[in-house]
């Protein structure tokens, strides 16, 4: 059974041009699901991460931090269409401030960071089949930010979806689409190598890489931060942030009982009964950002030695193969966290980072902070927090969808500077120059209702 769907799997991905490196991935993984790994890490087999480094304490020169900055290449995943928010195009253009998209913003850093530092910073996104086409289009917008002769993007891979019952390539002829998926961000590492962009990178003389997901803002090109890492002589480093009780969702570092190795634990790799250790942010204190830092040479020697298959932790996620139809057949997604090459690299370091790193906007209600006067965008780019505190912002699903959210807030984002809390369940509207002061929630009262240009919420 194993054997012919392996086979059949195989031959899906050749047919369909998936290049022999990502194949060779794919078959890893097979081999692990057919065994019955499922990728859950028990907690008796780690301990907490405790006191990493902290960029605030680093005493780097200036020099050290232009050196590094100067062989180092910024890398955004960008294979994202948003979909949870109602999105069928890259989510890196919609608009997220001052009439500048996601990825707008993100060229505007390189391009201040390069001017500021003197240095060349080449910017590569990991594009998929959904997103290139739309990305590079808009990059056009911006002739000079490309760097020699590299390229803007790469290509991720994709792989089959797979039976629950007999592991063989699900067929859905009603939207052959939805036979294929992305094989998670951990595909970055042999979609580096099979593209040939991780040997272009070596040969121009760049041995670093800070990478971050195309929605975090917070990720801005770091000269301290690549001085440090250059200097630490890791091979890869995680950026963490302390938990809050907001970030219980969010994967953890932890360390290996048995060698002492650093690892990354994902929500999907937490058996049921022991969610309450995962999602204990005082057990666990610290949060990987999805930021790292890669030692390009160290990885290229890797990928090579172990025929581009790293060895990422397997995370086997239970679907159905049209997420939208519950009785549709069920399949596993087999997919891997690039984060968890932490636990791959000997050496590898975690290193603690200012919250203002991690800005990431998965659901309406950051994307409402980051449009509101609560944040300041900056003419190199970087987003500035003008209060203390982010207020909470907590929209029901009327506002979960990006046309929704747009048909109700149509004009200015309520001013949220004085504001603590903003809870709306119901169908609100809302008109321009609202001013939220407190802690404010709107009750759904069984109609549309609308909060009236000029008023003032308060709690």
């Amino acid at each position: 059974m194993s054997q012919d769907g392996l086979a059949r799997a195989q031959q899906v991905m050749t047919d369909a041009g998936v290049n022999a490196t990502a194949i060779e991935v794919f078959s890893h993984y097979y081999g692990e699901l057919e065994r019955g790994a499922t990728g859950v890490i028990r907690e008796d087999s780690i301990r907490p991460l405790t006191e990493p480094p902290s960029l605030e304490g680093m005493q780097i020169t200036d020099e050290q931090a232009r050196e590094a900055l100067s062989r180092t290449v910024v890398i955004k995943l960008n294979g994202g269409l948003g979909t949870s928010m109602g999105m069928t195009r890259a989510k890196s253009l919609l608009p997220v401030r001052d009439g500048k998209s996601f990825l707008d913003i993100v060229v505007q850093q390189v391009l201040a960071a390069r001017q500021r530092y003197g240095v060349r910073l080449p910017l590569l996104l990991m594009d998929s089949f959904n997103t290139q086409e739309d990305t590079l289009a808009a990059l056009a917008a911006y002739p000079e930010l490309a760097v020699e002769d590299l390229p803007l993007d790469f290509l991720q891979s994709q792989e089959p979806k797979l039976r629950t019952d007999d592991l063989t390539p699900v067929r859905w002829p009603a939207d052959p689409k939805l036979e294929w998926c992305p094989p998670g961000h951990g595909d970055l590492y042999p979609s580096l190598l099979s593209s040939g962009i991780l040997k272009s990178l070596l040969d121009k003389g760049f041995r670093y890489a800070t990478v971050s997901n195309g929605d975090n803002l917070g990720a801005a090109p770091d000269a301290r931060l690549a001085g440090w890492f250059a200097a630490s002589g890791a091979p890869y480093a995680a950026e963490v942030c302390r938990r809050t009780a907001m970030d219980r969702k969010g994967g953890h570092l932890a360390i290996r009982v048995d060698d002492g190795q650093l690892i990354l634990r994902e929500t999907a790799q937490t058996a049921p009964e022991e969610m309450d250790h995962f999602t204990d942010e005082h057990r666990h204190a610290y949060f990987h950002t999805n930021n790292l830092w890669l030692d390009l040479e160290r990885l290229h020697a890797l990928l090579v030695e172990r025929d581009g298959v790293l060895g990422l932790p397997l995370i086997r996620n239970v679907k159905t193969v049209d997420p939208k139809d519950p009785s549709s057949p069920e399949v596993y997604q087999i997919e891997s966290a690039m984060g968890a090459a932490v636990g791959v690299f000997e050496g590898a370091q975690a290193v603690e980072v200012p919250r203002s790193r991690f800005l990431p906007v998965k659901t309406t209600n950051e994307l409402m902070l980051l449009r509101s006067d609560v944040y300041e965008l900056r003419e190199d780019g970087t987003l500035h927090l003008l209060v203390d505190k982010a207020p909470v912002i907590s929209l029901d699903g009327h506002f979960t969808k990006i046309a929704d959210f747009e048909q109700r807030v149509p004009g200015d984002v309520p001013s949220l500077r004085e504001a603590t809390r903003l809870a709306v369940a119901g169908d609100w509207t809302f008109g321009d120059r609202v001013v939220v002061k407190g802690e404010v929630s709107l009750a759904d009262e069984g109609e549309p209702r609308r909060v009236e240009d000029g008023t003032v919420l308060q709690g």
